[in-house]
């Protein structure tokens, strides 16, 4: 039976950046067996050590979970797509969020300024009410909380919450249109608000220039209707997802990478949470975030507008929402999938047995493994730029690896570097002097890092370095010339 396997971008490192496989067999097990004979790096990203798949991987044939199924055993046949979803960041219609509760009286201003939603019978004056009187959380003022912002404030979302910690920097400006080259250095939440009240001056608009944490997040959500997780790391979505759980909340979910896109609707009352879907993160570093593999910069648009849509529909009520469903979105290859999403009995948040009841009493850094990561990162040794700027400049034999991708190194080439990528470092390792030390470099240090422990993991014996900071720091504190990126 010949199988498509669909390969999503985060995974593609493991399959030579291969999007769809073609390969013949009668079950998932089979065929995914047969990817790891053909691909063997990708044995470890989908599967633990006691070979089991690993809990940040969803594996679909079609548009049904294999949980759901016979798991392995669930048999394919001629022409079927099994699908690879994994965590980066059907339904019907519910009733409004916000209950009964009505907003004020429509202005006239405000009857003009709506009037092509008063036009639609799904809306009207009541749907219009609804929004006036809501309140949005949006998590993240970046690439998804800048089109969520401005489509709920043109929207009349009466109160748009936004919490983000960082500020504005050029390379944001890519995708990040609410905010301005005027506003570099500037929190993102006040550029955010300015803008807001720029399209829509009648929306109130609360800021948090801080991170959510298992603090304040339960004093915060509670506050709010909806929550827009827009976020970009791990340990933030989990930590939404859980307090919307427990007070009741839905949270819209939206996640983006490089040209790949999720959106859903997690609703423990009415469906599956993110908890169900994705039981455990990916392990710290396996999956790369945005700020190393980049991102097109329409593609925040389109999730984070569909996002909004979403919002809309919560607090309006009816329309056929995203709860029970993920839809994915291709950019690059304008493909669109729809899969459903089942509740977990055995999910630790909302199942029959939970274990997961309040929010401090989990420690999120843990759980993602930030805290091993940070362990091992400060097991591994690193070299400032400047130190390795002197021993190059003064002849010393060392060996410098570029664990970069191709097309970053089309934007500028380390000078001295060899090229291997991480992906081949195990069964390339011979190429190595172990005599001689050896320096990675990439982006910001996390890939070399990882290079490190996976040439240690495969028995190498030779002094191994990462290049602290990467080619940025290297570019601020050595070569002015160097491009940062």
């Amino acid at each position: 039976m010949a199988v498509t396997v669909v390969i999503p971008t985060t995974l593609r490192l493991f399959t030579e950046h291969r999007s769809e496989i073609e390969l013949e067999g009668r079950t998932v097990g089979e065929i995914l067996g047969l990817l790891s004979e053909e691909y063997p790096e990708t044995k470890k990203a989908l599967f633990d050590e006691e070979g089991q798949l690993r809990a940040f991987i969803n594996v679909f044939v079609n548009d049904e979970n294999i949980r759901d199924l016979k798991e392995f055993d669930t048999e394919v046949k001629d022409g079927d797509e099994i699908i690879l979803i994994p965590a980066i960041a059907g339904g019907s219609g519910v009733e409004s969020v916000i209950g009964d509760r009505k907003g004020e009286k429509l202005t006239n201003d405000e009857i003009n300024r709506y009037s092509r939603h008063l036009l639609l019978q799904e809306i009207g004056v009541k749907g219009q009410k609804r929004l006036k009187a809501a309140k949005v959380l949006i998590v993240g003022a970046g690439g998804l909380g800048t089109p969520l912002a401005q489509y709920l404030a043109a929207a009349g979302v009466g109160t748009i919450g936004i919490i983000d910690n960082d500020e504005v920097e050029e390379s944001n400006l890519q995708r990040q249109v609410m905010h301005g080259t005027r506003d570099i250095g500037r929190p993102k939440v006040a550029s955010a608000k300015d803008s807001i009240r720029q399209i829509n001056p009648l929306v109130k608009v609360e800021t948090y220039n801080m991170r959510l944490t298992a603090e304040n997040a339960e004093s915060i959500i509670s506050e709010y209707d909806v929550v827009a997780d827009a976020s970009d790391n791990y340990p933030t979505r989990y930590l939404v997802n859980d307090t919307c759980v427990l007070l009741g909340k839905p949270d819209v979910f939206g996640a983006m990478y490089q040209f790949e896109g999720q959106v859903s609707v997690y609703y423990a009352k009415e469906g599956p949470c993110f908890r169900c879907m994705y039981p455990a993160p990916p392990p710290a570093g396996l999956v790369p975030s945005c700020a190393m593999g980049g991102v097109v910069g329409v593609l925040p648009g389109v999730i984070g507008t569909l996002q909004a849509n979403e919002v809309i529909k919560l607090i309006v009520g009816g329309g056929k929402n995203l709860i029970g469903r993920v839809v994915t979105f291709d950019a690059w290859n304008l493909k669109w999938r729809e899969l459903k999403i089942h509740k977990n009995d055995n999910c630790p948040l909302c199942g029959k047995k939970r274990t997961i009841t309040e929010i401090e009493d989990f420690d999120y850094e843990d759980f993602c493994g930030l805290t091993q990561q940070k362990e091992e990162e400060a097991e591994v040794e690193g070299i400032e730029p400047k130190e390795l700027k002197r021993r190059i400049d003064e002849g010393e034999k060392i060996t410098i690896v570029d664990v970069r991708e191709p097309h970053e190194r089309a934007i500028a080439k380390f000078p001295d570097a060899i090229v291997i990528p991480i992906g081949q470092l195990e069964r390339r390792q011979k190429e190595l002097d172990t005599s001689v030390d050896t320096v990675f470099v990439c982006k910001e240090d996390k890939r070399s890092i990882l290079a490190v422990n996976t040439l240690r993991e495969a028995g190498y014996t030779g002094p191994l370095y990462n290049l602290k900071g990467g080619t940025n720091a290297w570019a601020r504190e050595v070569d002015k010339d160097f491009p940062i990126y």
